[in-house]
C-alpha cells in the first residue's frame, strides 16, 4: 500500500473517531473526563496530540507555528505523538529521539513535509535511514539514540497520555488537562486559537500559582 494510501485510510479512521468522540459534546469545546493533572510547574499547560501521519496536523503546523509566537510566558506549550496503536508508535520514536539528540526544532517540520508534501513513508525504516542520510541527520548515532532509556521512557509516557487523556482522533489540543478543543468543532483553524486563548483565560484563574 502507497503511502498516500495508507494517510487516506489512517485519516478516514481519524475523521470517523473524531465524529463518535464528539457527537455527545456539543460547541466549541468539551471536558476531559476525568481531568488530568496538568504538569505546568505553575503555568498554563497546552497540549498538541498528533501523529506525523495525519494531514490534519500537517496542515495545522503552520498555524501551531504562529500562535507559538504569541504565547504568554505563563502559558508552556508540549507536543505529544499520539499513540493508540502500533501504527502510530514508530512515528512516536522518531519524533522523541528527534528531541533527544537536539534535533527536533530543526526537522519537525521537514517530517511533517516529507510526508505529506514529498510522499515519502518515513514510518518504513529503510526509506527514514535512507531519507536521514540525506537530510543531514547521523543514521548511526540516531539508532543508537531510539534505542535508548531516555526515548523509551518518554515513548512509553506518550501512549500513557495517549489513554489518560482518550486521544482517539488527532490533532487535539487540551488546556491544563481538563479542556479539550479541535479545530472542526472550534470552527476552523482561526477560531481554533481564539477557543485556545479563551480557554487559557479560563484555565489561569484555576491554576494555583507556585511558591518561589
Amino acid at each position: 500500500m502507497s503511502l498516500r494510501k495508507a494517510l487516506s485510510c489512517f485519516a478516514a479512521a481519524v475523521a470517523f473517531a473524531a465524529a463518535g468522540a464528539w457527537a455527545q459534546a456539543p460547541g466549541t469545546f468539551a471536558l476531559l473526563d476525568p481531568p488530568q493533572t496538568p504538569e505546568g510547574g505553575g503555568k498554563v499547560e497546552v497540549i498538541e496530540f498528533f501523529w506525523y501521519g495525519c494531514p490534519h496536523c500537517h496542515s495545522l503546523e503552520p498555524a501551531i507555528a504562529t500562535w507559538l509566537k504569541t504565547v504568554p510566558q505563563d502559558v508552556v506549550f508540549k507536543r505529544v505523538p499520539a499513540y493508540p496503536s502500533e501504527p502510530w508508535g514508530e512515528m512516536a520514536r522518531v519524533f522523541y529521539t528527534l528531541e533527544t539528540m537536539g534535533l527536533l526544532d530543526k526537522y519537525h517540520s521537514k517530517v511533517f513535509n516529507a510526508m505529506h508534501d514529498d510522499n515519502v513513508n518515513l514510518a518504513n525504516r529503510r526509506i527514514r535511514e535512507e531519507w536521514f542520510g540525506k537530510n543531514g541527520i547521523d543514521v548511526a548515532k540516531y539508532n543508537e539514540m531510539e534505542k535508548s532509556f531516555s526515548v523509551a521512557t518518554k515513548v512509553s509516557r506518550a501512549r500513557q497520555m495517549t489513554q489518560n487523556y482518550r486521544v482517539d482522533s488527532v490533532p487535539r489540543i487540551t488546556v491544563n488537562g481538563k479542556y479539550v478543543v479541535m479545530a472542526e468543532q472550534a470552527g476552523g483553524q482561526t477560531k481554533l486559537f481564539q477557543v485556545i486563548d479563551q480557554l487559557i483565560a479560563r484555565a489561569r484563574k484555576e491554576t494555583p500559582k507556585e511558591k518561589s
